[in-house]
C-alpha cells in the first residue's frame, strides 16, 4: 500500500481585518509631499567621502595617463583608462567611508526620547521554508521580548507562500505548537495565501491591505532573521520618538556559519563590517538604505508612499520589481519620510549561505534584482542619495565584467608584456565580494603601493582598532589568534575573487539576457555538493584557468597574472573546501573565530534549543493511508 501526503489546506488563523489602502506609485510623477521638510544634513560627511574618492581616482588617471602617454596614446589604452576610473572609484569610496566611520565613532549616541508605545507587528514572510527552523526563532524573540520594557506591544503573523503541502502542513503543526507555548500578551498568528503572486513583496502587501491599519509598526524579518527583544524594543522605541522616521534599518550580523566559506563572510562581516557600516550611517544620514530584514517600518507611511507597480518588460510583458527593498526606501525618502539606518544596534542576526555554489545562487537573484535599477534612476521626484544607492547596487556587478574585459584586454595587449602588472585585492565588503584589480608599469611602483593601500585600509583600520584595545581583541581569543584570522581571511579573500568575478560576469550576462533563476528558499544547512555538479558549475572558471597557463608557458601572458591562473584552474577544489566545517575539523588557529563563535549570543542558544524542540514536535510528516 503506497503512503501519500495529504494535501494541507489553505489554513489561517488570523484577527479581525483592518484594512489599509496602498496604492501603486506613479515613478513618472514625484507625489505632493504634505510632511515637514527634513531639516538640510550636514554636507561635511558627504563631501569627506565623495571628493577624497574623486580626487584620488583622478590623480590615478592623471598618472597613468602621463605613462601611457610616453609612448603615445592609443584608442586602446584610452579604453583602459576609463574601464580602471570606472572600477578604481569605488575602491576610493570604500576608503573614504571607512574613514568618515571611524571619525563618526567619536560621536556619543544618545537613545531614544521616552515616547508613548506602539503597536508593533512582526511580519515573517516564509516560502518553502525549514518549518522548525523558522517557528523556533520564532519562540526565541518572542520570549526574549518579554524580558524588555517601553510598553510597546507586540503580535507575531507568519506570512506563509509555501506551494509544497508537506511543509504546509509542518507549518501548521509548528504554528499551533507555538501558539501554546507563546508568552502571555504576545498573539501569535499564521496565514498562507492561495495565491503567491509577485512573490515577497505581494505577501506583505496582502497582510498590510488586509491587517496593516492595526498596527503604528511593522518588523520585517526573514525566515532566517533572529533578533534580541532588546533590538526589536530598540527599533520600536527609535521610530515612537521620532515621528518623521518612515524606516530604520538595523545591521544584522551572520551567525550559524560553520563552514569555511560562511565563516570567512562571518569574520569579515563581524571583524571590518562595523566600520564601513558606521560609515554608511553617517554620511546616508536621513537618506538610508533598506536591506529587506530586520528593520521597522512605519506602516501607514509605508502603505502610503512605497507601493510598487510593475515594469514593462523589456522584451514586452511586465516585470516584477525584484530588489525590491532598495526602491522601497528610495519611495519613502521621496515621500517626506527619513530613512535611517543604526548600526550600532546590538542582537540583530541572519544566517548566510555556507558554500560558495550557495552563495553564488544567491547572488545570480540578487544580481539580476540590482540591475533592473538602472531602469528605475529617472524616477521622478527621488533623493540624490537614493539615486546613489540604486546605482550603487547595480554597480556592485558592474564592475566584475568591466574587470574581466580589463584583463582579458590587459593579457592580449603584446606590447611591453613583461613589464604590465595585474594587481588585484577583495574589497572589504562583506555583502558584494568584488574583484578590482589595477595596472601600471613595473617601473611605476608608487602605484603598486598606493592600489595595495587603498585596497587594504578599510580591513587594516578595523583590524588595527580591534587589536589596540585590550578588550575588543580578547572577544576574538587574543591577539595571536586574531592576526591569525586576519591573515587567513584575507588569503581566502584573494583565492576566492576571481571566482567570484567569473560567476558575477556570467550572473549579469544571464540578466541582460532575461534569464530568470527562479525563486527558491536559500538552502540554510550547508552541505558538500557531488563533483559533477562542481564541475558543471565552475567550468568556466577551470577552462580560462587552463587557457592562462597555455598562455603563460607559450610566453604570451605575464607571470603577475599566476595568482589568478591558481585560483581560477583550482575552482573545482576551492568550491569543495568552501563546504569543509571549520568548527569541527580545523585546526583552532584556523577556524576564523570571533565574538559570535567563542561565545554565542544568547538568542542564539535559546533559537537552537527551541529548535530543536519545535522539531521533536512536527517532524513527522502527516502520513494517510491510500
Amino acid at each position: 500500500m503506497d503512503q501519500i501526503v495529504t494535501p494541507a489546506p489553505l489554513r489561517a488563523d488570523m484577527p479581525p481585518r483592518a484594512p489599509l489602502d496602498m496604492p501603486a506609485q506613479n515613478f513618472a510623477r514625484a507625489p505632493n509631499v504634505a510632511l515637514p521638510a527634513i531639516d538640510r544634513p550636514d554636507p561635511i560627511w558627504r563631501l569627506a567621502v565623495f571628493l577624497p574618492a574623486l580626487m584620488a581616482t583622478g590623480l590615478m588617471l592623471w598618472g597613468l595617463h602621463g605613462l601611457f602617454a610616453t609612448s603615445g596614446m592609443t584608442a586602446f589604452e584610452y579604453v583602459l583608462l576609463v574601464l580602471i576610473g570606472a572600477t578604481f572609484v569605488w575602491v576610493t569610496l570604500a576608503v573614504s567611508t571607512a574613514g568618515v566611520g571611524l571619525a563618526g565613532r567619536l560621536d556619543p549616541v544618545a537613545g531614544p526620547q521616552m515616547a508613548g508605545p506602539l503597536d508593533v507587528a512582526l511580519l515573517v514572510p516564509i516560502y518553502n521554508e525549514v518549518a522548525w527552523d523558522v517557528f523556533g526563532n520564532a519562540s526565541a524573540m518572542l520570549n526574549d521580548l518579554t524580558h524588555q520594557k517601553g510598553g510597546h506591544r507586540y503580535t507575531l503573523f507568519v506570512l506563509s507562500d509555501t506551494r509544497d503541502e508537506g511543509i504546509a502542513t509542518q507549518e501548521w503543526q509548528a504554528f499551533a505548537a507555538l501558539q501554546d507555548s507563546a508568552p502571555d500578551g504576545i498573539a501569535v498568528h499564521y496565514r498562507r495565501r492561495s495565491d503567491n503572486a509577485d512573490k515577497k513583496v505581494g505577501n506583505l502587501v496582502d497582510w498590510i491591505t488586509g491587517w496593516g491599519a492595526a498596527y503604528e509598526g511593522m518588523v520585517v524579518l526573514d525566515a532566517d532573521s533572529l533578533m534580541t527583544g532588546r533590538a526589536i524594543a530598540r527599533l520600536s522605541s527609535e521610530l515612537a520618538a521620532d515621528p518623521r522616521a518612515g524606516l530604520i534599518q538595523s545591521f544584522p550580523q551572520l551567525i550559524g556559519a560553520d563552514t569555511l566559506f560562511a565563516r570567512m563572510q562571518q569574520f569579515s562581516n563581524v571583524a571590518y563590517g562595523w566600520l564601513l557600516a558606521e560609515g554608511l550611517a553617517h554620511w546616508s544620514r536621513d537618506e538610508g538604505n533598506y536591506w529587506g530584514h530586520n528593520a521597522i517600518i512605519r506602516t501607514r507611511a509605508f502603505a502610503s508612499a512605497a507601493g510598487l507597480p510593475h515594469l514593462q518588460g523589456l522584451l514586452g510583458g511586465d516585470d516584477l520589481i525584484l530588489s525590491h527593498d532598495f526602491v522601497e526606501a528610495s519611495l519613502l525618502r521621496r515621500a517626506g519620510w527619513r530613512v535611517r539606518f543604526l548600526p550600532r544596534v546590538s542582537g540583530s542576526f541572519e544566517e548566510t549561505p555556507g558554500t560558495l555554489i550557495d552563495y553564488v545562487l544567491r547572488d545570480r537573484r540578487w544580481c539580476r534584482g540590482n540591475l533592473q535599477h538602472l531602469r528605475l534612476l529617472t524616477t521622478r521626484g527621488l533623493h540624490p542619495v537614493s539615486r546613489f544607492h540604486l546605482f550603487q547596487g547595480a554597480a556592485a556587478y558592474l564592475m566584475s565584467p568591466a574587470w574581466f574585459v580589463l584583463l582579458v584586454f590587459w593579457t592580449l595587449l603584446g606590447r611591453d608584456a613583461d613589464t604590465n602588472v595585474i594587481t588585484y585585492f577583495n574589497e572589504a565588503n562583506p555583502l558584494f565580494p568584488n574583484w578590482p584589480p589595477a595596472m601600471t608599469h613595473i617601473d611605476s611602483a608608487i602605484f603598486l603601493v598606493v592600489m595595495y593601500a587603498m585596497l587594504l585600509t578599510p580591513k587594516i583600520t578595523s583590524a588595527a582598532i580591534i587589536a589596540t584595545n585590550r578588550k575588543a581583541v580578547r572577544l576574538y581569543g587574543g591577539r595571536r589568534s586574531f592576526g591569525v584570522a586576519v591573515l587567513f581571511e584575507l588569503a581566502l579573500s584573494v583565492a576566492y575573487a576571481p571566482i567570484m568575478m567569473i560567476q558575477q560576469t556570467r550572473a549579469v550576462l544571464r540578466s541582460l539576457l532575461g534569464r530568470s533563476e527562479g525563486w527558491v528558499p536559500q538552502q540554510r544547512n550547508a552541505q558538500a555538493y557531488p563533483l559533477r555538479v562542481m564541475l558543471k558549475f565552475h567550468w568556466v572558471e577551470t577552462v580560462m584557468g587552463l587557457l592562462l597557463v597555455v598562455g603563460l608557458a607559450a610566453g604570451l601572458v605575464s607571470w603577475w597574472l599566476l595568482p589568478i591562473m591558481i585560483s581560477l584552474v583550482l575552482a573545482v577544489p576551492l568550491s569543495a573546501l568552501s563546504s569543509v566545517n571549520l568548527r569541527t575539523r580545523a585546526p583552532a588557529a584556523l577556524r576564523l573565530d570571533n565574538p559570535l563563535t567563542l561565545r554565542e549570543p544568547a538568542i542564539v542558544v535559546s533559537a537552537r534549543a527551541a529548535r530543536a524542540d519545535m522539531r521533536g514536535q512536527i517532524d513527522t510528516p502527516n502520513i494517510a493511508a491510500e
